[in-house]
């Protein structure tokens, strides 16, 4: 009875110290932003469009409502102004995730995204769905770029 005692102890013990440790790990540091929102974020729908964590970038989804050579060029557009916030290129991505409504009519103007990388083709997926949040876009890409060894 006391050695169950002893051991019950001993575990809300452990219990308490590791949980209490994780608590007071420090919260990790993120640089946001949100298309010149005073917010750095949208609370509406909960995200910001880019998030710096140490050496790495991260873009949430830039989307267009079209499929065609206007439409990838003004998203592909809009990610490059994301970047250039942080004195990046499209050399600096990594990874890109590529959702889309019609995979087949994205595959015709890859043309136009490759034209971005200038040959430096980061690794990527691309995914066909049936609809993204915005319902009536038709297309959406999030980046992971990295910052050059200073």
């Amino acid at each position: 009875m006391i050695m169950n005692r002893i051991v019950f102890i001993t575990a809300c013990l452990l219990f308490s110290v590791t949980v209490s440790a994780q608590q007071t790990k420090a919260p990790i540091e993120k640089e946001k932003w949100h298309w010149g929102d005073p917010n750095k974020q949208d609370t509406a729908a909960g995200y910001a469009q880019v998030l710096k964590v140490g050496d790495v970038l991260y873009i949430s989804g830039t989307v267009s409502l079209t499929i065609d050579e206007a439409g990838i060029k003004r998203l592909y557009s809009g990610l490059e102004h994301s970047l250039k916030q942080y004195g990046l290129t499209f050399q600096h991505v990594v990874k890109e995730n590529l959702y889309t409504t019609d995979i087949e009519a994205m595959k015709q103007f890859n043309y136009v995204r490759k034209q971005f990388y200038k040959g430096d083709f980061p690794a990527a997926t691309w995914v066909q769905i049936t609809r993204l949040y915005m319902p009536e876009a038709k297309l959406e890409i999030e980046l992971i770029a990295h910052f050059p060894k200073q």
